[in-house]
């Protein structure tokens, strides 16, 4: 058995600074628990005059990743700089020199993935990569091991911190999509430029992992249909409210008749949802299999020390490998042997939440309802608002289960009424499995 594992460091950022004072701090913990010492021996920057929170000795600074990609005694590199480039070279750099990998860029996993575990095949090595999804949550090895034996139906989950506060403080404090946001910055919950985070892209890089790994399906981005939340009002959110349901930003893997819907969107769940009460900038990731039936993993999904506990847990993964000599003990995925194909957004079925902003006059359901009837669409609910301007009223509608395409087709006929004064405001539900 291997007595100690070297570890190089590759991104000495935030999530990096936190990594490293673990490992720090925590090395004799890591012993005590897995039998083998842990040591960090390099640190790789390209900035490393910039104060930090962390104290390390000079002599494991480098700017030079060769430095640290090259050096025999290095067991393990750590690759925290996110992006593709130069990340993915780094990476594929360090399995060549037969060294193992982790890394949270869920960027480089969600795009060339399939590339990074077919190098690690070839090298023999390992790639673990729990804080690319869901932050200190352990998702990625309850998909990979805990629930191994089951086949997965359904993957829900909140996974962007940042626009779930931000839905949160609409809902709590009856802020607007902008001052919600200018909360979020002000707590250091969103980036200067937080379209990442707003726009979906995200948590359709989370979704694609997930789907990969409960499904074993491979997912272009492309594939995803993706949706920001910049289009939800306080309005909707207390329309929903008085409806029984949440607004939530949910990124949904569902296996439907032979096909995998993969989409990225604001969605009405029932208040009764175990996914109802995550707020703030919590995450949770929900998941229903044959045998468990429905699991939710709830936790921070962001920030330095959560990160650090899920790098810090694949770094101790890895150890124990690398100690015993059993890399490639755990497989990065399973392929799908159904070849399940991804469902195009148009062929969803779902039931609807829609709010239209029309003329306060009589016919103007009439002339709705024959649109949405002409579609195949059927009303399950409809009430009128208080008026927001002079002759001006919202009139909500919650649908049956229909069709995206017809959705679609129905609106941009509705939106282009004399009658109807501004663009149709639609949010898909969700209701799934066992509940």
């Amino acid at each position: 058995m291997r007595s100690t594992v070297n570890v190089g460091l590759i991104g000495f950022g935030t999530v990096g600074v936190g990594v490293a004072r673990a490992l720090l701090e925590k090395g004799h913990l890591l012993e005590q628990r897995i039998g083998t010492r842990v040591v960090l021996k390099r640190i790789c920057d390209k900035d490393l005059k910039r104060p930090r929170p962390v104290r390390v000795p000079s002599s494991l600074l480098t700017t030079d990743p060769r430095a640290l990609l090259r050096d025999p005694e290095i067991a393990v590199v750590v690759e925290l700089i996110g992006g593709i480039v130069p990340a993915k070279t780094y990476v594929l750099e360090a399995m060549r020199q037969g060294k193992h990998v982790v890394t949270a860029n869920k960027a480089l996993l969600a795009q060339d993935g399939h590339e990074l575990f077919a190098a690690a095949d070839r090298y023999g090595v390992d790639l673990y990569f729990e804080a690319s999804v869901g932050g200190g949550i352990p998702i990625i090895k309850a998909l990979r091991e805990s629930l191994i034996a089951n086949n997965l139906n359904t993957i829900l989950g909140i996974v962007n911190g940042t626009s779930n506060y931000i839905l949160t403080q609409m809902r709590e404090e009856g802020l607007s999509f902008h001052e919600a946001l200018l909360e979020a910055k002000r707590h250091g919950y969103a980036e200067r430029n937080p379209s990442l985070d707003i726009d979906g892209h995200d948590a359709a890089h989370k979704l694609a992992i997930l789907a990969l790994l409960g499904f074993g399906v491979r997912v272009r981005l492309s594939d995803i249909h993706t949706e920001g939340i910049n289009h939800v009002t306080p309005a909707d959110i207390q329309y929903a409210d008085e409806l029984g349901y949440c607004i939530k930003p949910l990124a949904i893997a569902k296996q439907v008749d032979h096909e995998l819907e993969v989409r990225v969107h604001p969605t009405l769940l029932a208040k009764t949802h175990l996914l109802a009460n995550v707020n703030g900038v919590y995450n949770a990731i929900y998941v229903h299999g044959d045998l468990v039936g429905a699991e939710l993993f709830y936790g921070r999904g962001a920030g330095q020390n959560p990160a650090a506990s899920a790098v810090l847990s694949d770094i101790a993964d890895v150890a124990r490998n690398v100690a015993m000599g059993m890399a490639r003990r755990v497989p990065a995925y399973c392929p799908d042997q159904k070849r399940l194909r991804v469902r195009r957004i148009d062929h969803i079925e779902t039931r609807y939440y829609m709010r239209f902003l029309v003329i306060d006059k009589p016919g103007v359901l009439a002339k709705i309802s024959g649109v949405l009837g002409r579609y195949d669409i059927s009303i399950a609910s409809v009430s009128q608002k208080e008026r927001w301007a002079a002759r001006i009223v919202p009139v909500v509608m919650m649908t049956h289960e229909v069709r995206e395409a017809n959705v679609r087709r129905a609106l941009e006929a509705i939106d282009s009424l004399g009658v109807v004064k501004a663009k149709t405001v639609a949010i898909r539900t969700e209701a799934p499995r066992g509940q």
